[in-house]
């Protein structure tokens, strides 16, 4: 994702972009809006391993809550009072990073975001991988190269805020320590607190396809729900050839009961219904699956795909923007977050958002 592209339309999609094999991740997602409405707090901060939600906070609660049984079964209340208090201080952090925002970009009068998101990759092979992506109203901003420990201004605004970050070396030193370290830690402490039951299931997916014509054309759409691991393939296929050119995807999504969803459609000929099957790959199947549509079928189709977006869980409310992953992707070398002070790996999981942006 090149500087200054649009990232997407949904911020917490971004958590389940990888694919290595063997691959386990965390990752924490803070938004922060300049106004705040029902259902859209002022500041979410949201935690996933392997996609799996962990723990959540809002400035509604003021409260960081486990978002998994294995997290509240494993860690004491101390550790949720201080992730509490450090996601206290991101808020206060963040809402000075909106103004400092709006004011390099000669905005007002309506509402901005800032978004970020910081965490770490370890491999079956043993490396790491560390990311840190800070967003502006849905575009890139800035982001930190793990490599280089340098930051990667998207704009000339941002080119401001990697000035200041770069002279002050301290801040890479302090994202340094915080990836290849304390967040590789508490990566593997969570998934010892998960286990082999719950991280490394197979489940497949219910796969549903629907069909609606308008106007001459027909909409086929794909819709596989409740599977797990998140990695899925969606193909469209039309006399077993291949259409990716001719398929719009969306994005993997969360359901609530910790399972993937997402779906992929193509515009066919109504007459040329017959031609097309999706095709569904996934880690749960012996082998590829293939799906036709069958209109007799369309209304049931039509009530399971109303009652599975009901069960998607959109984490972080409406409005916010998204790192959109492509499959085998993983976009800038970043993370996002803050510093949680002096290192220890008995510090907390959270960073406390100490650079802001001027």
């Amino acid at each position: 994702m090149g500087p200054g592209r649009a990232l997407g339309l949904g911020l917490l999609l971004g958590v389940f972009c990888g694919g290595a094999s063997g691959l386990h991740s965390l990752r924490y997602f803070h938004v922060a809006v300049s106004e705040p409405s029902p259902g859209v707090p002022e500041f979410v901060t949201v935690g996933y391993v392997d996609g799996i939600l962990i723990a959540r906070y809002d400035s509604e609660t003021r409260r960081m809550t486990p978002g998994a049984d294995w997290m509240e079964a494993n860690l004491d209340q101390e550790y949720w009072d201080r992730n509490t208090q450090t996601c206290r201080n991101n808020q206060q952090v963040d809402r000075v990073n909106l103004d400092t925002a709006r004011s390099r970009y000669n905005q007002s009068g309506r509402a901005h975001t800032v978004q970020r998101m910081y965490g770490c990759d370890l491999l079956e092979d043993g490396t790491i991988r560390g990311y840190r992506q800070d967003a502006y109203d849905g575009q890139d901003f800035i982001s930190f190269d793990l490599d280089t420990m340098t930051f990667i201004a998207a704009d000339a605004a941002a080119q401001i805020t990697k000035r200041k970050w770069e002279e002050d070396g301290a801040v890479a030193e302090r994202w340094k320590n915080y990836l290849e370290t304390i967040c590789i830690e508490w990566l593997r402490r969570y998934v010892s607190f998960a286990g082999r039951a719950v991280l490394e299931r197979k489940e497949p997916p219910t796969v549903r396809v629907s069909g609606k014509e308008a106007h001459g054309v027909l909409t086929l759409s794909c819709r596989a729900y409740g599977f797990y691991p998140q990695p899925i393939s969606i193909s469209w296929l039309k006399e077993g050839e291949v259409r990716d050119q001719e398929t719009e995807w969306g994005s993997v999504a969360p359901n609530s009961d910790g399972t993937f969803y997402s779906w992929a459609s193509i515009e066919a000929r109504p007459e040329e219904q017959d031609k097309y099957r999706c095709r569904v790959e996934h880690a749960s199947l012996a082998q590829p699956g293939l799906y036709a549509w069958e209109p007799q079928s369309n209304l049931l189709t039509i009530v399971l795909a109303v009652a599975g977006a009901i069960l998607v869980v959109v984490a972080v409310g409406a409005g916010f923007a998204l790192w959109k992953c492509k499959s085998g992707q993983t976009g800038y070398r970043a993370a996002a977050g803050s510093d949680r002070g002096s290192g220890s790996s008995n510090e907390g999981s959270e960073r406390s958002s100490k650079e802001i942006l001027a």
